[in-house]
């Protein structure tokens, strides 16, 4: 199955994404209210941890997948699906809201990965739209696999860089 069949498949069932990216902040607003000022506590942290995860994994994937598609495919905003491109970061966007409202997101176990991720992602993507659009173009007989070492390699440096400057 290609990433184009599983969005086709969504878009014939909207019914599963939308519950899907309904019920998730509609729990992180009922854990707000049940579990109101002990947010911090144990079990309600991890079930914030669940629910981050639950909706940023997806709602990241959208935001990458709509930069990708704007800035490189040139796809027209009047083409966005609703359901698959929009719902994902609405969703990520309220359900973190909510579960603000309740406890520090520092609180909240391995969210700073996901930023640290979304921040490695924005960077590589900034560098390859650069590139991209000087029309750098490198004719070598290097094999692929020393690009993917390399890109590696250059992932790590940025990332190691950020812990860096993050921790200071």
């Amino acid at each position: 199955m290609t990433l184009q069949e599983f969005f086709e498949m969504l878009g014939e069932n909207p019914s599963l994404i939308l519950s899907y990216f309904i019920l998730i902040p509609l729990t992180a607003f009922l854990a707000g209210v049940l579990g109101k000022g002990e947010g911090n506590i144990s079990p309600w942290k991890y079930l914030y941890a669940v629910l981050v995860y639950m909706v940023c994994i997806p709602g990241l994937f959208a935001f990458i997948l709509n930069i990708y598609l704007f800035l490189f495919e040139r796809q027209p905003i009047m083409e966005t699906d609703v359901l698959n491109q929009i719902l994902p970061i609405i969703s990520m966007v309220v359900t973190i809201l909510l579960i603000r409202r309740n406890v520090s997101l520092d609180e909240v176990p391995c969210f700073e990965k996901l930023t640290g991720f979304l921040t490695i992602v924005t960077i590589v993507m900034a560098i390859m739209w650069i590139l991209d659009k000087t029309h750098i173009i490198a004719f070598t007989y290097i094999p692929f696999y020393y690009v993917v070492l390399i890109l590696l390699i250059f992932i790590i440096v940025i990332r190691y860089a950020w812990k860096n400057i993050a921790s200071k």
